[in-house]
């Protein structure tokens, strides 16, 4: 097995473990929180992040990153609201927000593709952009009378269990991306190029196409979760999923994927997911104010960065302390003529 693999089959064991040993303290000494309705709770509040965690994996893997995914959110959600407001059947809407989506993907992909821009800096432009395009459609209202229907099953939990509905089609979408990811040529050449690009181009791949369809996923995503959040919380505004990419980030780096590319699971980014959203249930059952609760989620995306990185400066500091110590071999001595 590559040694590349080895480091993120053992980080996704640590990031399971972590989660695994805090839901069992979490049952155990934290009041409320094995209740049906908290951990309904729990689910529903992480899907958002889970849902846009599925794309920004592969685009991280690929060695780019989209930090607009929250203004897209909000503008897919704002757009809903107003076309609902102008009298628009649901049915028309979700499909022209899914299309909005794509296009707000594809101007963020063609920009880093064809213009040679860094994804870091076009996508915190565009963050800003969707946004304010977000607030000029739909100003400071908020549309709450969707109908009862699509509220029900946003919001709504199978029988008398504690999982959401919605948790269904996340899994679905989850098995989907796991597939392409991690069983296909495409997913393979996703770690190619997040490990060398040049190297991949000179392999054959398209490395720009490639690209452009990871820009283009992560804006559909984007889009289906903020019409997932304007129902599920039943109110579409502007500001809707305001902060939301920088959990994404953080859940998606803490699951072990290599901010520089071509390493890392999508198994071990879920699981950072839902140890974040874990973590921050637990923080709100213990009235920790939401001010601290984004502190520890700046800290863990500074540790994912770093941890990674310090880890492997210590793994080649030992390895040159062994060579230097290892005795050096003494060529025989020539025999005399």
């Amino acid at each position: 097995m590559p040694e590349s693999l080895t480091r993120a089959v053992r980080w996704d064991t640590v990031v399971g473990a972590l989660l695994v040993v805090l839901l069992l303290l979490s049952f155990s000494t934290v009041d409320g929180f094995g209740n049906s309705l908290n951990l309904s709770f729990l689910i529903g509040n992480t899907l958002p992040v889970a849902l846009i965690a599925l794309p920004m994996t592969l685009l991280v893997v690929s060695g780019e990153i989209d930090l607009s995914v929250a203004s897209t959110a909000g503008l897919s959600g704002a757009v809903m609201g107003r076309l609902w407001n102008a009298g628009l059947p649901i049915e028309q809407i979700i499909p022209l927000c899914l299309l909005l989506g794509v296009v707000c993907g594809l101007v963020n992909g063609l920009l880093v593709t064809r213009l040679g821009l860094p994804s870091l800096a076009v996508t915190i432009g565009t963050l800003a952009a969707y946004r304010g395009i977000a607030q000029i459609v739909l100003g400071s209202d908020a549309v709450t009378d969707f109908p009862t229907q699509y509220l029900d099953f946003a919001a709504g939990r199978l029988g008398n269990s504690f999982l959401p509905q919605a948790f269904l089609p996340f899994l679905v979408l989850l098995a989907i991306a796991v597939v392409v990811l991690h069983a296909t040529p495409f997913g393979r050449s996703l770690f190619a190029i997040g490990a060398s690009e040049e190297a991949a181009r000179f392999a054959g791949i398209r490395v720009k196409r490639n690209k452009l369809i990871l820009f283009v996923a992560t804006g559909f995503m984007a889009s289906l979760t903020g019409i997932f959040w304007a129902l599920h919380y039943a109110s579409a505004r502007y500001d809707n999923a305001t902060g939301l990419e920088l959990s994404v980030v953080a859940s998606v780096l803490l699951g072990g994927i290599d901010f520089d590319g071509g390493k890392g699971t999508l198994g071990g980014a879920i699981a950072g997911v839902f140890l974040l959203g874990a973590l921050q249930n637990v923080m709100s059952l213990l009235n920790v104010s939401a001010q601290s609760q984004i502190v520890v989620t700046g800290v863990l995306l500074v540790v994912s960065v770093l941890g990674p990185r310090v880890a492997r400066q210590i793994s080649v500091a030992r390895a040159g302390r062994r060579a230097a110590s290892a005795p050096v071999s003494q060529a025989p001595p020539t025999p005399a003529a």
